[in-house]
């Protein structure tokens, strides 16, 4: 930029603002931690595929179902009247993700997270097409031929069946997969329902296939913040620099010590395994997923090198500095963050549990008459009007005995019950009815009392207000 010219148009240099994506081509990878990976790939995927699929009593065990606004979750029927379950679940979630976090690191992204989970579903695929690293690096560095257009288009239509089929489970917990299914053999999805199939794929298709390591490294915000659940006694992904360094190659079974060496012998196969492409000697960085894929291949290395593993491996900032033990790792684990989040996370589940186990299948919804505060009936009696809501949550039909309190010869005019379906909803209009001179002027606190005729522990008391000129 020339400051002295006026003439001049000013150029601003942006090469230094953004860095230039590079792909990473992962190198496949063998061990203990590789198969848990894939265990919980294996389970996640069962779970979500399965469930939409899986019958309990006669019912989807997992629906989400909008249009009826009920929700089966494994025998147990929630109404949007019960949200405040959503919220609890919310809030037990985020405790065990701090717990998680605030133990073993990232061990959520680099084992459970979705984003984690399909990009080892696609890039299992990619390697199946396309072979391992080198040959996909070649292909990708060769001119576009017959080739090569068969075996990407291959690979990319393979991933878009993936998509779709995860799309359309996704959509299946919301609307009953197996009309979901019938209506697909009759062409006759719903606009929303195919929105969201394809928009759902889109998405999966787009993260898991292209962006993979992007999501996690600009895009997830658990990435930025979870630095303030570490601490010196958080379990990581280390490499221990006093073993390792320097850094040099020599030959199988070779005193390292003698041509002073450390044990890492600089093969960088540690970067190759990396899915966000970061070299774990640096340190612990931003980008680290914890999915302990260098902690495999560095193991490897080291048993074809006839030396300890361990090199790369799950340990602590303070274990590194002060040479704890395995026992001492495991101790410190157990400090005031990790037993308050346990303490908190087991009351909310104990409670919560409590709840569900002790909870009414009854619920009801009181409204008054708006459009008149009260009417005085022919027998100079004075009425309000309501509107009851009567919800049944249980598995079996009930009739419900309705009844009022709350001021003196209160009672209710016309039909004091209601017959109710299993896993539905009645709604009815009553009037209750006082004498004039009763209660005190204006509003007057009331009582509806809705009881199941052959079950007195089923019972709710709904408070309402009667008003009297």
């Amino acid at each position: 930029m020339n400051r002295n010219d006026p003439g001049q148009p000013v150029v601003i240099n942006t090469d230094g603002l953004y860095e230039k994506h590079k792909t990473i081509y992962a190198r496949s990878v063998k061990g203990i931690f590789a198969n848990w990976r894939w265990g919980m790939v294996f389970f996640t995927q069962a779970l979500f595929y399965g469930l939409c699929w899986t019958d309990w009593g006669g019912r989807q065990a997992v629906l989400f179902h909008l249009v009826e606004r009920k929700f089966y979750i494994l025998g147990m029927v929630f109404w949007p009247q019960d949200a405040i379950y959503l919220a609890v679940l919310l809030v037990i979630s985020a405790y065990a993700l701090f717990l998680v976090t605030a133990v073993g690191g990232r061990l959520f992204c680099g084992y459970a997270c979705p984003q984690t989970v399909y990009t080892e579903l696609f890039m299992w695929i990619e390697r199946k097409i396309e072979g391992e690293r080198s040959a996909r690096m070649k292909l990708d560095a060769q001119p576009m031929s017959g080739r090569k257009f068969r075996i990407k288009l291959t690979k990319h239509a393979l991933w878009i069946l993936v998509a779709l089929w995860t799309g359309f489970t996704f959509v299946g917990y919301f609307t009953p997969v197996k009309e979901l299914v019938s209506s697909v053999f009759a062409s006759s999805l719903g606009s929303w329902e195919l929105f969201w199939i394809f928009f759902y794929a889109g998405f999966l298709y787009l993260m898991a296939g292209f962006m993979r390591e992007q999501m996690c490294k600009y895009m997830c915000p658990y990435a930025r913040f979870q630095g303030v659940m570490f601490d010196p006694d958080t379990l990581i992904i280390t490499y221990d620099p006093e073993r390792g360094e320097p850094r040099g190659l020599r030959r199988k079974n070779a005193d390292p010590v003698g041509q002073q060496l450390g044990d890492c012998i600089d093969c960088s196969i540690c970067v190759q395994v990396c899915p966000t492409g970061i070299d774990i000697r640096d340190g612990l960085q931003l980008e680290c997923i914890a999915c302990a894929a260098c902690i495999d291949a560095c193991d490897e290395v080291m048993d074809k090198v006839g030396t300890p593993r361990g090199l790369i491996r799950y340990s602590t900032e303070n274990a590194l500095a002060r040479r704890y033990t395995a026992h001492d790792i495991l101790m410190h684990l157990l400090r005031p963050r990790t037993i308050l989040y346990t303490s908190i996370l087991l009351a909310i589940i104990v409670a919560t549990t409590w709840s569900l186990a002790t909870r009414i299948p009854l619920k009801v919804d009181i409204l008054r008459d708006r459009s008149s505060l009260y009417r005085e009936a022919d027998d100079d009696r004075i009425e309000n009007v309501f509107t009851l809501r009567v919800m049944n949550t249980d598995e079996s039909a009930h009739r419900y005995a309705i009844k009022v309190s709350g001021i003196d010869g209160i009672d209710i005019v016309g039909e004091r019950g209601v017959e109710v379906p299993a896993i539905s909803a009645k709604t009815i209009v009553l009037s209750a009815s006082v004498e004039e001179g009763k209660g005190n002027k204006g509003a007057n606190p009331i009582f509806f009392e809705i009881r199941a005729q052959n079950n007195d522990s089923i019972v709710v008391r709904e408070k309402a207000t009667f008003f009297l000129p």
